[in-house]
């Protein structure tokens, strides 16, 4: 079977089966089984793929028309530019977290020390830490995401530090910027959620409490802890979560700024520390 087959007849399977973008998710498994790059696929569509390919190509179809996510096929998934590894351990990092890297870099831009409450891939820590040229100190309760996080601050040279703890309970440093991703998700929506991200990625990152801000409640006290006076605390937070995390926030935040994404939802928080 040629790559252009092989392609065809993985796009009309995931087509059929209702998997949201086929052809692109074809491309992805088919360019992983043969251990190559997208381009390849176009450049030599005549290539005859080889038994071990085929075998590949179809276990990975097989685990995605299953409801596994592709980038947790793949193992990989790109965050602001760069390849993080990812595993079921982690959240697989959104392009709208992105959106708490942008507000890090205009809000802090001279920040040389940050914390990352609750890392998973370690996407927000390692990035900042490369774009800041800073060092940062990353934590979260799953030792599995932890190693997760520590190969991609490895294979990135990011100078980030690892502490497995419960948010940041374990910290008694200062730092001007810190930046979190919380588990935001609300119990009753769990149930709800698209197979891919019910029933594939960690709970313990998605479950954000009855009202989906429990979890911005308890670090709030602890960022009171640890920041700078005058230092950045950056959430991301979830669509219908706007209020409730304002709400966490007392009288010493200031320059209290909601941002929103492309599709207009609320996206990420900021405020500034101001005792």
């Amino acid at each position: 079977m040629t790559l252009q087959t092989a392609l065809r007849q993985g796009s009309d399977l995931l087509a059929q089966a209702g998997v949201p973008d086929p052809r692109l998710t074809a491309e992805l498994l088919l360019a992983h089984a043969l251990r190559r790059q997208k381009i390849y696929l176009y450049s030599h569509p005549e290539h005859q793929l080889s038994t071990v390919e085929w075998i590949h190509y179809g276990r990975y179809l097989h685990q995605r028309l299953s409801g596994t996510p592709a980038q947790y096929i793949t193992r990989t998934q790109e965050f602001y530019g760069r390849p993080f590894l990812v595993s079921p351990a982690v959240l697989i990092p959104r392009p709208e977290t992105e959106h708490v890297v942008e507000q890090a870099l205009q809000v802090a831009p001279h920040a040389r020390r940050l914390l990352d409450i609750g890392t998973g891939s370690g996407a927000l820590a390692v990035t900042l830490s490369l774009e800041l040229h800073a060092s940062a100190v990353a934590t979260d309760l799953s030792f599995d995401a932890l190693q997760v996080a520590r190969r991609n601050a490895h294979a990135l040279h990011a100078p980030v530090d690892f502490l497995r703890c419960d948010l940041a309970s374990a910290l008694n440093t200062r730092f001007p910027l810190i930046v979190s991703n919380p588990p935001y998700i609300p119990a009753r929506e769990i149930p709800v959620l698209q197979r891919e991200v019910r029933d594939h990625e960690p709970h313990l990152a998605l479950l954000g409490g009855d009202d989906g801000t429990e979890i911005y409640h308890r670090i709030v006290p602890q960022a009171e802890k640890l920041l700078d006076p005058g230092g950045w605390l950056i959430f991301e937070i979830g669509y219908q979560g706007e209020q409730g995390v304002r709400a966490a926030l007392g009288p010493q935040w200031t320059d209290i700024q909601t941002s929103y994404d492309l599709a207009g939802w609320p996206r990420v928080i900021r405020a500034r520390y101001t005792p």
